[in-house]
């Protein structure tokens, strides 16, 4: 597991492989979006001005200017009233909407990557509508395709001081990572509140963790949560982890050589096994055109052969 400590270097100011997608995804009140708009504020100050993108079609507001927003597309409110739908419904509805218009979305971004370092991607609070729906994975596949992608999980740090909540949010932060298959980089917000040095011991000492259940009033979580530390461990030894501040601009610099580390895991990892994959969609097709067009021609071949009785 990568070190939570903040650095006070600099980050470097060359990113392998051009452009980096950062996709932000976050449980509503966990300050993805101020976490959004702080990101985007540092890489202004180092003259690194990111492309952002909006992708939360309920937010009545944002903290910063997105290039592209959902909201100018799609009208959450109008299609909760065309198609009698509830909010997060109008959420995943506006999603799929949207999709529908990626091809362009992808040419506006491949325009700009050649002057454009980052490319910021603000999400839901409703992770399940993005992690977890058709259009969601599609837009995360479609840019992993095009650029080194990285998906950072926000977690409210203060809240997740109890082993409960603690858990729980190592279990969104897993499903997400297996769900999405991308380098991965999980971001200890509001570390200006309460430090996140207790949750980098709890994830890289058991005992550690099993002393903070024993010290909370026992109940039938209890065991549960014992279990899946254990089970857990080996997503522990490969995580990414920082701590940063929204408020403060605590961590940004670790952030940024975070987000580098994973680059260099989607050149390494991710990349290989992504053209691999296409390869091996290539040959299957191309084994299915042989195979019909076999079958076509058995069939003209025993049409060909046929006697017609006068």
């Amino acid at each position: 597991m990568s070190s939570g400590k903040a650095s006070d270097t600099a980050p470097t100011d060359t990113v392998q492989g051009g452009p980096v997608n950062i996709i932000m995804i976050g449980m509503a009140g966990s300050g993805k979006t101020t976490l959004m708009q702080r990101i985007n504020a540092h890489l202004h100050e180092r003259k690194q001005s990111p492309y952002v993108v909006n992708l939360d079609p309920a937010v009545s507001k944002l903290p910063f200017q997105a290039n592209i927003d959902i909201r100018d597309t799609v009208d959450y409110k109008q299609v909760m009233s065309e198609y009698n739908l509830g909010p997060n419904g109008g959420i995943l509805t506006s999603l799929n909407l949207f999709t529908t218009k990626l091809d362009q979305v992808m040419q506006i971004i491949e325009k700009r990557a050649a002057s454009t370092k980052y490319f910021l991607y603000d999400t839901p609070g409703q992770i399940e509508i993005f992690t977890w729906s058709a259009s969601g994975a599609i837009i995360s596949n479609t840019l992993a395709a095009t650029y080194p992608t990285v998906v950072v999980y926000v977690v409210d740090t203060p809240r997740t001081a109890s082993p409960a909540t603690f858990m729980s949010n190592m279990m969104y932060a897993c499903s997400i990572l297996y769900k999405t298959q991308l380098p991965f980089l999980l971001a200890f917000n509001k570390t200006d509140v309460v430090s996140h040095e207790f949750a980098v011991n709890w994830m890289s000492d058991f005992e550690a963790f099993q002393q903070a259940l024993s010290r909370q009033e026992e109940c039938f979580m209890n065991s549960l949560m014992q279990s899946m530390s254990l089970v857990l461990d080996e997503f522990y030894s490969h995580l990414r982890v920082c701590g940063v501040s929204a408020m403060t601009g605590q961590g940004m610099d670790h952030f940024f050589e975070q987000i580098q580390d994973a680059v260099r895991e989607y050149h390494e990892e991710f990349k290989p096994n992504l053209q691999k994959q296409i390869e091996q969609k290539r040959i299957k097709e191309q084994q299915q055109k042989e195979e019909h067009l076999k079958r076509l021609m058995d069939d003209l071949a025993v049409s060909e052969g046929k006697q017609v009785d006068l």
